[in-house]
């Protein structure tokens, strides 16, 4: 009994490896973006963070320098917008949609190796007043987990390479 546990806990595995299936955050990345430069007009958001976290976690060695590098990821866009999308009978905002988008290409030398391409998450949240410290931490939260569900589709995009 033992034996045909093992020999189908093995054969799970050799189809789920066969597949292209892989641990979430655990994308392999091509040789070309194995040594990546990346190119932002602001390198502090949460985004760029995130993107460079995730690079870092799955192998990447990060270049310090554009020339040093195998490939450059630009970030063309990176922009959260905020709309409300519900008031009160007092005029007051209770919904918000959060939108958050980002651009990005990949090029080596002078090959682009991935058109622009825009990546977009958008969440709605709620909003009281009597609550306005607790919602303003809920912003940041979502923005933050919007950012890493981002850095996580361009990951994807990057082991398609």
């Amino acid at each position: 009994m033992r034996t045909l546990v093992t020999a189908a806990a093995l054969a799970l595995l050799a189809f789920l490896g066969g597949c292209g299936f892989h641990l979430q955050g655990r994308a392999p990345l091509p040789a070309l973006v194995k040594n990546p430069y990346v190119e932002a007009p602001d390198r502090q958001t949460d985004f760029v963070q995130s993107l460079r976290h995730q690079l870092l976690q799955n192998g990447a060695q990060l270049a310090e320098q554009k020339s040093q590098a195998s490939a450059v990821i630009s970030i063309l866009q990176d922009q959260m917008v905020r709309r409300t999308i519900s008031v009160s009978a007092s005029n007051q905002p209770n919904l918000y949609e959060v939108t958050y988008t980002v651009r990005v290409t990949v090029t080596a030398g002078e090959r682009e190796l991935l058109a622009p391409q825009e990546v977009v998450a958008r969440r709605d949240y709620t909003f009281a007043e009597p609550e306005l410290l607790a919602k303003g931490h809920e912003e940041d939260v979502l923005r933050e987990d919007m950012a890493r569900d981002l850095a996580d589709r361009v990951m994807r995009l990057l082991s398609n390479l």
